[in-house]
């Protein structure tokens, strides 16, 4: 039997699900955050989305689409047991008020002491910075998905922002298809690898200077 290699989307959603603990409150963020919940035992978390949902699951198969019960990215989907209704001011409330324990979201960049960037590149169409400023600001936890690089090469990890910033100091974990960073007192720290991936490939595709708190696996 062939194996099918996972999508790096995939494998970031996958290793971002094992951030949340048990009776967490999540909100997701569109694109890699909104395929956390492929990843995560039903009814182990309760997912928040910004558009007025608390406990939703998985993408439904096609035949059991509601077009009205959709996520913030207004991606179809499904109802779990106990699953609450209300406006989007109550959402917002939510988040504003610390009841979000983790908030997973994607970035553009995420610089060395936990800043974010995630809503504009200058000289682009911008839809605008949608809940991820109250997310950064409300949320107990932030984690970050993405590639650990752009198409082109260029780090993601950096030093400092380039691009307009979302907020500062507020990411407390970056997950990549290549490893998973913690910012511990405004420092980054490498904390995994993943499966495959060698610790001079990170230190090549990383444009921030980075601690290494455990043994490394040993190099060829």
């Amino acid at each position: 039997m062939t194996s099918v290699r996972p999508s790096v989307r995939s494998v970031i959603a996958e290793r971002a699900a094992r951030e949340l603990r048990a009776g967490d409150v999540v909100n997701l963020g569109i694109g890699i955050p909104a395929l956390v919940p492929a990843f995560v035992t039903p009814g182990s978390v309760f997912l928040h989305s910004e558009n007025g949902v608390l406990g939703f699951g998985d993408t439904p198969a096609p035949d059991a689409v509601d077009p009205n019960l959709v996520n913030a990215g207004k991606q179809p989907v499904t109802e779990v047991p106990g699953s609450v209704y209300f406006d989007s001011a109550a959402s917002f409330g939510m988040i504003r008020g610390g009841h979000v324990d983790v908030a997973v979201i994607g970035a553009l960049q995420v610089s060395a002491r936990g800043d974010i960037a995630n809503w504009a590149v200058p000289g682009k169409a911008v839809l605008g910075v949608g809940g991820a400023m109250d997310l950064c600001a409300g949320a107990r936890r932030l984690v970050v998905t993405m590639t650990h690089t752009e198409k082109d090469g260029r780090p993601k990890i950096v030093e400092e922002l380039s691009l307009p910033a979302t907020a500062f100091g507020v990411v407390d974990a970056v997950v990549t298809e290549l490893a998973v960073f913690r910012v511990v007192e405004g420092r980054l720290v490498l904390v995994e690898l993943q499966p495959g991936v060698t610790l001079a490939e990170v230190r090549e595709k990383t444009g921030a200077a980075f601690e290494w708190r455990d043994a490394p696996t040993p190099e060829a």
